[in-house]
């Protein structure tokens, strides 16, 4: 039945083969496509992996989270909102609003997704007065989208931070609920407690995933996001170590990082683990490549 059924499967859909595919080994990205996009994740990337890690100093609180944010607060995957960020690029790129789809269609093009992270009409965050994707920029007083909060900071040279809760990321295990916030310039993520997978994720895409000791919190820290943040992780990091943290209000802290095993401080040292992937690849490729010239 099996060898019937895919016999003809390259002759029976006359529609799919009639379709025009560019050729060669590598995909040729259209910038006039609103679905796939070429992603800026290497850019800039070196062939070694850094000895260390850039250290972030006076960074501006993006959001703070209480309990329970899940992956769906961080990246909804439902329909786009005709008011939301995502929707005023859309438009701007000529796709009217019957056209919009959903973020889960999209996931292929990164403009998109990094304006539907934080999107969420549910998100509270505590930096502002109602629920929605919304935020203070601390150094206008403007409330805005977080995505164009971050796209200021972001331009100003800011790095960014998030302050959270317990469980942060539960839910789905979305990639781009780790990737939307690496694309909106956020490098440290501090909460009471993560899910697994999304530290996980974190980690994955070179976003320091850190969590306040028992008993501390924002409240009981007296943070309320109009901080900025320095970290102090000494020399490198090792499994369980802890991080000195200096807001600009006085306070300081530890907060434990949680690079839990050697695999993921390799992983986060090289900037995320697509860029392990690629280190490695290219390393062995060239191995090979010497191996036959011998």
């Amino acid at each position: 039945m099996f060898k019937d059924f895919y016999a003809n499967t390259m002759t029976r859909n006359q529609r799919w083969n009639e379709l025009e595919a560019p050729k060669g080994d590598l995909f040729a990205w259209s910038e006039d496509s609103t679905y796939i996009h070429h992603p800026p994740f290497f850019q800039g990337m070196s062939k070694e992996t850094p000895t260390t890690v850039k250290p972030v100093v006076d960074a501006a609180c993006l959001a703070l989270f209480g309990d329970s944010v899940t992956t769906d607060h961080i990246s909804p995957a439902g329909n786009i909102a005709k008011s939301s960020v995502a929707a005023v690029y859309l438009k701007s790129r000529g796709v009217e609003q019957k056209d919009f789809n959903s973020y889960g269609s999209r996931r292929g093009n990164d403009e998109v997704m990094a304006r539907g992270t934080f999107a969420n009409v549910r998100l509270v965050n505590k930096m502002v007065s109602k629920p929605g994707p919304m935020t203070l920029h601390v150094p206008s007083g403007d409330v805005m989208p977080i995505f164009d909060a971050a796209a200021r900071y972001m331009a100003d040279g800011k790095q960014l931070v998030v302050l959270a809760g317990k469980e942060y990321g539960s839910g789905s295990s979305r990639d781009w609920a780790a990737k939307g916030p690496y694309l909106q310039g956020i490098k440290v993520v501090i909460a009471e407690s993560y899910e697994r997978i999304h530290r996980s994720n974190l980690l994955g895409m070179g976003i320091l995933p850190l969590q306040f000791l028992a008993g501390e919190s924002t409240e009981t820290l007296g943070l309320n996001g109009h901080e900025t943040f320095s970290f102090n992780w000494g020399e490198g990091f090792s499994t369980g170590q802890e991080v000195k943290v200096t807001a600009s209000s006085g306070v300081t802290f530890s907060a434990k990082s949680r690079l839990d095993t050697d695999p993921e401080i390799a992983y986060f040292m090289n900037g995320g683990i697509l860029h392990y992937v690629l280190r490695n690849m290219l390393k062995a490729a060239e191995q090979k490549a010497a191996a036959k010239t011998e």
